[in-house]
C-alpha cells in the first residue's frame, strides 16, 4: 500500500480535528477610549433598533392573541403562539445583529456579561440605555397601531399572576433568567465553540430557544420579564403595571449575575484554578 494511502487512512480514522481556541483578555472595568471609535455607536444603534423590533413584534402578538381570545378562548395563537413569538425574534434579530454588537436586545444578558468580564462598564450602561429606549419606542409603536385595544387588552405588561406571591413572581424571573443568560454564555463559549467546530450549530437558535422555553414555563407566572427593558417599555407606554415592577430587574440581574458566576467559575473552572494557584504559591513561601 502507497505510504500516501496510509496516511489518509491514518487522518479520517483521527476523526475532526479540533480548532485551537483563543481566550479573549477580560474587558477594561472604564475604557473611555471606546467613545471616539464609530463601532461603539453602530452597536448601540443596533442594540437600540433590535430591541424596538423585538417588542414590536412580541407586544403585538400579545395583543393580538388577547383581541382574537375575548369571544373564545381557543381563538388566537395562544400562550405556546406567544412563546414561538418572542424566542423567534430573539433568534432572528441575533443572528442579524450578532457580529455588530453581540445581539443582547436584553439588559440582563448585557449586564451579566458584563459580571464575566467580557464587556467595559462603559459599554454595558450604553448598552442598557440603547435597550430600553428602543423598548420604549417599540411599544409606543404598537399602542399607535392598535389604539384603544392595547389599554383594554393590559397592554402587554408584565405583572404577577393572581394566585402567586411576589416571591413566587421573583424566583420565577430569577430562574428564568438563569436559563437565557447560561444559553448565552454556553453557546458563545469560545472552548466549546472550537472543540465543536465541525457541528454546524447557529450561535442564535439556542438562545431563540432558550427565550421560548423560558416562556412556556412563566407565562402563567409574571407573562415573562426575564429582560427589563421589555418590562420597562410595556410599563411606561401602558403607565399602569408599576406595581411590584421591581421584581422586572431584580429577578433578571440576579439570574444573569448567578448564570455569569457559574459559567466563569464553575465550569470553566476559573475557582478551581484561582485556588490551585493559590496553594502552588503557598507551598513555595
Amino acid at each position: 500500500m502507497p505510504i500516501e494511502d496510509v496516511s489518509i487512512e491514518t487522518t479520517e480514522a483521527a476523526g475532526p480535528q479540533k480548532v485551537p481556541y483563543w481566550d479573549p483578555p477580560p474587558a477594561p472595568l472604564l475604557e473611555t477610549s471606546e467613545l471616539m471609535k464609530w463601532s461603539l455607536y453602530r452597536a448601540l444603534i443596533a442594540e437600540f433598533v433590535a430591541t424596538l423590533i423585538f417588542l414590536y413584534v412580541s407586544i403585538a402578538t400579545v395583543i393580538g392573541y388577547k383581541d382574537q381570545s375575548k369571544a373564545l378562548a381557543c381563538n388566537g395563537v395562544g400562550f405556546l403562539g406567544v412563546a414561538w413569538s418572542f424566542g423567534a425574534t430573539i433568534f432572528i434579530l441575533v443572528y442579524c445583529i450578532g457580529g455588530i454588537s453581540g445581539g443582547h436586545i436584553n439588559p440582563a444578558v448585557t449586564f451579566g456579561l458584563f459580571v464575566g468580564r467580557k464587556l467595559s462598564l462603559l459599554r454595558t450602561v450604553l448598552y442598557i440605555v440603547a435597550q430600553c429606549l428602543g423598548a420604549i419606542c417599540g411599544v409606543a409603536i404598537v399602542k399607535g397601531i392598535t389604539g384603544d385595544q392595547y389599554s383594554l387588552l393590559g397592554g402587554g405588561a408584565n405583572s404577577v399572576a393572581d394566585g402567586f406571591s411576589v416571591v413566587a413572581g421573583l424566583g420565577a424571573e430569577i430562574m428564568g433568567t438563569f436559563v437565557l443568560v447560561y444559553t448565552v454564555f454556553s453557546a458563545t463559549d469560545p472552548k466549546r465553540t472550537a472543540r465543536d467546530s465541525f457541528i454546524p450549530v447557529l450561535v442564535p437558535l439556542p438562545i431563540g430557544f432558550a427565550v421560548f422555553v423560558v416562556h412556556l414555563a412563566t407565562i402563567p407566572i409574571t407573562g415573562t420579564g426575564i429582560n427589563p427593558a421589555r418590562s420597562l417599555g410595556a410599563a411606561v407606554i401602558f403607565g399602569e403595571a408599576w406595581k411590584n415592577h421591581w421584581i422586572f430587574w431584580v429577578g433578571p440581574l440576579i439570574g444573569a449575575t448567578a448564570a455569569a458566576l457559574y459559567h466563569k467559575l464553575v465550569l470553566r473552572g476559573e475557582a478551581a484554578k484561582a485556588l490551585g494557584s493559590f496553594r502552588s504559591t503557598s507551598a513555595t513561601v
